[in-house]
């Protein structure tokens, strides 16, 4: 290569030779033109430091509470409108692109990127805020997502939201808890059910003293429109907890434990209506067990078993390595027949409360708390007379239902301030009426 290299420089065809010392001083320039750059690149790489947040993550919600209290977002000219972050009020966000601010004396750059095409299974687009700044030292960096989560902590304080799962945890908007005062229980049940859970959270030090997991499980059982619901929505309210609402069907094993790794403390978990999935029926007898090991071929497999979520998956998460600590474990059902032993053990359920049939004091009471005005005797008068009211909820669809001749209804509902307790599933109906 070298000797043919030397023949054609040495040669007296002109053409060739100026060819070749063209096109090599033109590769050479085209490597040197790229030193520097190349330069440039490995240095900025060794004196800064980035880190990314992608919207699968529940830290992505924290970053953009974070902008909301930065005064820099004031001069931001690129935003996006969101409603989602404070309870439906108009805030400003970044928008897509890059954004440059100041933090503890230090210039920050934030990326923020959103995909064009939807997320596979979903409607939703992809998004994610990379931050770059200089440095070196991951303990700035940690002060600084340390921010995020301190944010979150103050803003969540005191609120209670309601969470589902889509893919990652997301806050429903519109959610509006109930009041304790609201959900009339027979007497006792509610102030004994408030002490457990009060001595519960009080008694974090102890659970770690005895070795015992940190959470505990409640069964609110019994017939439909009893109140369950909406005891959880209080209870939560009442605790100042978040609730994040399980749909067993829409998971499998593997997807809840990544799902339950999320949930922070402090919060409740609720499984509505467990009877109704594969995993709260009673566990196939020996004969069904063992006709099912036989390999009948004349009968198929349904082919649906093969996914949700199992007994045994459940049973893992509720009390299993990978088991959320200061939350508690809420489930309701209407058959409580129909759950496995296995599932209603102490450390998986520690406390049950049956909700029934309405007796007539419950009647009573909300029967005043609708109309603040009516005597105790006028009251008891109206829930003889409507015994066919079984539940709490058919008790109170009698209530909304009032002759509108009368004008039963006292006007003043109209503001909220005059009348805090009423049940929440009143308020389309007295907003027709009003």
């Amino acid at each position: 290569m070298l000797e043919l290299l030397r023949r054609i420089l040495t040669e007296q065809n002109q053409f060739a030779t100026g060819g070749l010392l063209l096109m090599i001083v033109g590769g050479l320039g085209v490597v040197l033109r790229a030193v520097p750059q190349k330069l440039w690149e490995w240095c900025v790489s060794q004196t800064t430091m980035t880190i990314t947040v992608k919207d699968d993550d529940v830290a992505f919600v924290w970053v953009k509470e974070w902008f909301l209290e930065q005064k820099f977002l004031k001069r931001i000219r690129r935003v996006d409108l969101d409603t989602t972050l404070r309870h439906d009020q108009l805030e400003f966000i970044p928008a897509p692109g890059f954004h440059w601010f100041w933090y503890s004396g230090r210039p920050f750059r934030v990326a923020f990127h959103r995909s064009e095409e939807t997320k596979r299974w979903s409607e939703k687009r992809t998004e994610e805020l990379t931050f770059k700044t200089v440095g070196r030292k991951q303990s700035f960096l940690r002060n600084f997502v340390n921010d995020f989560a301190e944010c979150h902590r103050r803003n969540a304080a005191g609120i209670s939201s309601l969470f589902v799962f889509d893919e990652y945890w997301d806050r429903v908007k519109g959610y509006a808890p109930r009041s304790l005062e609201s959900v009339v229980l027979k007497t006792g049940e509610k102030d004994e059910l408030v002490h457990d859970i009060d001595e519960f959270k009080k008694g974090k030090a102890r659970y770690r003293h005895l070795g015992v997991p940190y959470h505990r499980g409640y069964l609110l059982y019994g017939p439909p429109g009893t109140g369950k619901t909406s005891l959880v929505s209080a209870l939560a309210a009442r605790f100042k907890m978040s609730i994040y609402l399980v749909n067993l069907t829409e998971f499998n094993d593997k997807s809840l434990v990544s799902a339950m790794k999320d949930i922070p403390p402090n919060s409740v978990l609720v499984f509505e209506d467990i009877d109704c999935v594969k995993t709260g029926r009673a566990r196939l007898d020996a004969d069904e067990l063992g006709r099912r090991r036989s390999g009948n071929p004349a009968e198929k497999p349904d082919p649906m078993e093969q996914f949700g979520v199992t007994l045994s998956g459940l049973l893992n998460a509720l009390d299993g390595f990978n088991a959320p600590e200061g939350v508690l474990f809420v489930m309701t059902t209407n058959k409580v027949e129909a759950l496995d032993e296995a599932l209603l053990r102490p450390g998986r359920i520690d406390y049950r409360l049956y909700m029934g049939q309405a007796c007539e004091e419950q009647k009573t009471e909300l029967y005043r708390r609708f109309f603040p005005s009516a005597s105790v005797s006028e009251a008891r008068a109206f829930v003889e007379k409507h015994s066919s009211a079984g539940t709490m909820a058919e008790f109170q669809g009698l209530l909304l239902r009032l002759d509108q001749r009368h004008q039963t209804i006292p006007l003043q509902v109209e503001r909220e301030d005059s009348f805090p307790d009423r049940p929440a599933q009143s308020d389309d109906f007295l907003a027709r009426k009003l």
